[in-house]
């Protein structure tokens, strides 16, 4: 295994990177296999100054839904087409918009293959940005900002090389102001000559109120969740097809199109609490960021109840629950539950039976569990059989835990066909005695974002090995599909961050279930937020 290991960090120096970058890359096996697969294309190519670089960010950066135009965009790339870090990342944004369809005449026009910017092209359009700011460089000399200026000249010219923009912006600057002075070297000196205004007297609860919002200022910690949700580089709605890992299917430009008309592009997120315990800290951190990216991107963001688990459910968690969204300063656009949703679950799910991709099982939860573990001996079980078994089961007919009705797809971490729905003689809050069968979580969830048309499933990294059934389900059904999105869980030291853990100290009379004993944090102070997003 190691020797294995080395061959591929060597294999990857090949592309010019250093030793220590190279272990790095291994680390992560996806990105691995795409660059030995790049490898592979350019054998008996030698790869000149730079061209590695160039095979390793389309390496890093392509998505797996346009792997089949890897060999072409290879190409490209050894051919001095794609010639530069701009021209391959438009050549992946063309491929992900002509995932089926792609033309080669188009790529080219697209990524500007063969289009030569002169010096002479350059020394023209700088001279026109600092003719525009002139009188601007002039006054600030070498503490003008020349980035926009840069950003200006590409603008006009997309295909010029950045350094010979950034040498060129440099030269004309020089020109303009002559060798750097004493002052131009020493600014804090000149900005000291100036007369300081004498300060007034201010009332205590002044200076301390100014005091604080100088120390927010200055602070990284001082922002309010709406500026960081504004940062947070998602896609945008519509766009889900560009995501890592997302399943192109013939019909999800169609879908993606009659998405966009019911929403009218707006982001739509949801709040998808189990009603079976009390809120906490961390769930906190789950409101703001999903009231909060909605309300940062003029979207809406639903409050979906996830009330699949009767026995386990309670009034008083659903009233706990909107009480601390409201505490939090959030409205959300609608109230749902999952339970409005089981008529269609059912079809969906006799559905999925009828495309031979769900079946009765018998097994017990024990023995399905572990890594790789043997396939159901019902797994190949007829349709016909399969229909009429979970009829039985909607029915009343199958007792508890001696059926359940299974997906066919084996998860990231192993697990194999996860339940889809199991047998539960409870009534519901909501539907009463109707069902006696209930949805899982891996079934429910992505088909309830998919019928509120949420364009962005926010979740927490443990969610991240259900990513895969996430997108099969939606798929497999042929609808709307979202993109879903993990981040950081908030873990606290020396305080509780469990529902489960915090209802037994509730039931051993070990705390007061009356007592919120969390700190919540309103979405308009500052909020300290896990920086691993996405």
């Amino acid at each position: 295994m190691e020797g294995n290991v080395e061959k591929t960090v060597r294999a990857l120096m090949s592309l010019g990177l250093s030793e220590q970058k190279a272990k790095e890359t291994v680390k992560n096996p996806t990105v691995t296999k795409t660059l030995l697969t790049i490898l592979t294309e350019t054998r008996g190519v030698k790869l000149d100054d730079g061209m590695g670089m160039l095979l390793y960010q389309l390496g890093t950066k392509i998505k797996p839904q346009i792997h089949h135009h890897l060999p072409l965009l290879v190409k490209y790339i050894v051919s001095h087409k794609l010639d530069s870090t701009l021209r391959v990342d438009k050549a992946i944004e063309f491929a992900l918009s002509h995932i089926n369809n792609l033309k080669t005449d188009e790529l080219e026009r697209f990524c500007g293959v063969g289009v030569v910017v002169s010096l002479e092209d350059i020394k023209k359009a700088v001279a026109k940005q600092i003719d525009t700011h002139k009188q601007e460089i002039i006054e600030k000399r070498y503490t003008f900002n020349t980035g926009p200026l840069m950003q200006k000249v590409r603008a006009d010219l997309p295909w010029a090389d950045g350094k010979n923009v950034k040498n060129e912006i440099d030269t004309q600057v020089f020109a303009l102001l002559g060798p750097k002075t004493e002052a131009d070297m020493n600014p804090a000196a000149k900005t000291a000559k100036k007369a300081v205004k004498p300060i007034k007297a201010e009332p205590k609860e002044a200076i301390k109120k100014s005091s604080q919002l100088e120390a927010d200022s200055s602070s990284p910690q001082g922002v309010t969740i709406s500026d960081v949700m504004k940062k947070v580089n998602f896609h945008k709605p519509g766009e889900n097809y560009k995501t890592d890992g997302y399943v192109v299917t013939e019909n999800t430009h169609k879908l993606l199109e009659e998405h966009l008309k019911i929403t009218g592009g707006k982001v739509r997120t949801r709040f998808p609490p189990e009603p079976n315990g009390i809120l906490h800290i961390g769930h906190a951190k789950a409101i703001n960021i999903n009231f909060g990216y909605a309300a940062a991107h003029d979207g809406i963001c639903f409050l979906r109840y996830d009330d699949t688990n009767p026995e386990k459910e309670e009034e008083k968690f659903f009233t706990g629950i909107k009480d601390m969204v409201t505490f939090l300063g959030y409205t959300p656009y609608k109230i749902t539950h999952s339970s409005d949703y089981f008529d269609q679950l059912y079809k969906w799910a006799v559905k999925l039976i009828e495309k031979g991709l769900a079946y009765v099982c018998h097994q017990t939860a024990d023995e399905m569990k572990g890594f790789n573990p043997q396939p159901s001996p019902w797994r190949d079980r007829p349709i016909s059989e399969n229909l009429q078994l979970f009829e039985d089961m909607k029915n009343g007919k199958i007792d508890e835990g001696a059926a359940t009705l299974r997906m066919k797809i084996t998860l990231e971490e192993g697990k194999l066909d996860p339940v889809a729905y199991r047998v539960r003689f409870t009534p519901h809050h909501r539907t009463g005695n109707k069902w006696c069968i209930y949805p899982t979580y891996d079934f429910t969830h992505c088909l309830c974002d998919s019928i509120e048309h949420i364009t962005h499933s926010l979740c927490t990294k443990e969610f991240q090995s259900r990513r895969s059934s996430y997108y099969w389900l939606c798929n497999a059904l042929d609808i709307y599909c979202p993109v879903q999105w993990e981040y950081g869980r908030l873990n606290i030291n020396y305080t509780v961050v469990s529902k489960r853990k915090i209802a037994k100290l509730i039931d051993e009379k070990i705390v007061n279930g009356k007592v919120f004993y969390f700190i919540l944090v309103s979405k308009n102070t500052e909020y300290i937020i896990d920086s691993r997003l996405g």
